[in-house]
């Protein structure tokens, strides 16, 4: 996971808001659309470059592929954010 490739990803406000109707479940690429006024091939995109920031996993099941958060980025994005408002703390105390 690249901490580039996943700002690079966030940094679009459709990409968060796909993130954000992940957060409540697993989704097909079709679901997801019906959530935007784009045409899929837009949303296919927009999932492409969120799995390659590996914030989402895609899984078949049967004929369709389902979509999933990667927590596992959010908890390292969010420990950096975290180290470095700590090390920010220290130097502000001495």
């Amino acid at each position: 996971m690249s901490f580039n490739d996943a700002f690079k990803a966030i940094s679009d406000p459709s990409r968060r808001r796909i993130l954000s109707l992940l957060k409540k479940g697993d989704l097909t690429a079709g679901e997801i659309a019906s959530h935007f006024d784009m045409q899929k091939p837009s949303v296919s995109h927009h999932l492409k470059l969120l799995k390659q920031a590996d914030l989402v996993h895609d899984e078949r099941r049967g004929q369709h592929i389902y979509y999933s958060l990667n927590t596992t980025v959010f908890q390292e994005l969010l420990s950096w954010f975290y180290d470095i408002l700590e090390k920010d703390g220290e130097r502000n105390e001495k």
